[in-house]
């Protein structure tokens, strides 16, 4: 016994705009068609997969794999369904899935499922209950219409090969679907739990909706960039990156003078359109006289959360001849990612000199200067 699947692209896609069928249009940076193709493809229990094309086929697939078939469709579904059939040469024992090439958000768990399913019946398919009121109109008239026991029938929908291909036997063989053709044989169908991710592109507004649906729609981002520098004065440490560092001098500053985060913290305000570290501190405050910095980059995050707005990333780079950054660099990362609820690989801490010119090349100060970026935060 193999299993095969069938991945039906013969349609021409009328109610959508432009002259390309929905099945070929982009979709999160691949054609609709090939979400589930890949999807079949990759699935372990799949031994083939034939794609049935337009009638000619004039377009063929730029994905290539020793599992897929392609094949010129009919002139209608249950056509275009046979022809598969006869591509993949389906024996009576096989498995045949049937799936819309308008369907991309096949997953591998709905391909288990109904092998699963087909454990206990001749058919399986995924199905929605119907859970909207129904109406019948008539004129002016309305009648309500008994839901329970409705379903919306999804795809792709599997078959034991030896009724399938019964059903399409005959030549005028034309069904709405493919469970249409076999219910007159008296077959056991089981119902999975359909998922309103398998729903079909039909109408040019499903493109954003399923998109939506498929994550595939990029959250809003924002970035900003930000700058500090600090002379240096006599001590015996710096604070970078809310490390303190052993050095000949110290940094001088109002608060503790971390060139790191100030820039970070004036990156974030930056990417919020609220102005600079020093409109939201000011130097002039005694109250911020040998502060932690770590107070400014926590505000500056509350103010971001308040607007809907999350720290995603940030690129930090300090330029100094000393001291050496890059034995601490880890240790800043650390303490980077405790503040601000990031993961190490979402912060980068990097160093460089200026090779002797400018005031950090001549050891007068370090400076520092950082990347922010915001990403939008989902409800």
């Amino acid at each position: 016994m193999k299993v095969h699947a069938i991945i039906v692209a013969a349609g021409l896609g009328t109610r959508v705009a432009g002259d390309i069928p929905k099945q070929f249009r982009m979709l999160g940076g691949r054609k609709v068609y090939e979400w589930s193709l890949k999807t079949f493809l990759r699935h372990d229990a799949i031994d083939s997969v034939c794609l049935v094309l337009p009638k000619p086929a004039s377009v063929r697939p730029a994905i290539t794999d020793s599992k897929l078939i392609a094949t010129s469709g009919g002139e209608n579904r249950s056509q275009s369904v046979r022809n598969g059939l006869a591509a993949i040469g389906a024996r009576d024992d096989d498995i045949i899935l049937i799936h819309d090439a308008a369907r991309p958000g096949l997953a591998a768990s709905h391909i288990d499922d109904l092998l699963a399913a087909l454990d206990q019946a001749d058919a399986a398919a995924p199905a929605l209950p119907v859970s909207d009121a129904l109406k019948r109109q008539t004129g002016t008239l309305l009648e309500t219409v008994e839901r329970n026991g409705l379903y919306r029938m999804q795809t792709p929908q599997a078959f034991r090969a030896s009724f399938i291909i019964a059903a399409l036997n005959r030549p005028d063989a034309d069904y709405v679907d493919d469970l249409a053709a076999v219910e007159e044989l008296g077959v056991t169908v089981k119902l999975i739990d359909g998922d309103i991710r398998l729903d079909k592109i039909t109408y040019e507004k499903d493109f954003k909706s399923m998109a939506q649906l498929l994550d595939l729609v990029s959250a809003p981002v924002r970035v900003g960039s930000g700058y500090d520098v600090h002379r240096f004065a006599p001590g015996d440490h710096v604070t970078i990156c809310g490390l303190k560092i052993p050095h000949d001098q110290s940094l001088q500053g109002h608060s503790d003078a971390d060139v790191g985060w100030h820039a970070l913290t004036d990156a974030i305000f930056g990417a919020l359109a609220l102005g600079d570290l020093g409109d939201h501190f000011p130097p002039s405050d005694p109250k911020w006289k040998g502060a932690d910095s770590g107070i400014f980059l926590t505000h500056s995050l509350q103010l971001a959360s308040d607007k809907g707005w999350a720290l995603d990333s940030c690129d930090i780079t300090i330029i100094c001849e000393a001291p050496k950054v890059k034995p601490h660099r880890d240790a800043m990362r650390k303490r980077t990612a405790e503040l601000t609820g990031l993961s190490i690989d979402q912060i980068s801490i990097k160093a460089t000199t200026t090779e002797g010119l400018g005031f950090a090349g001549r050891k007068e100060g370090i400076a520092a200067q950082a990347i922010a970026t915001l990403c939008q935060k989902r409800p």
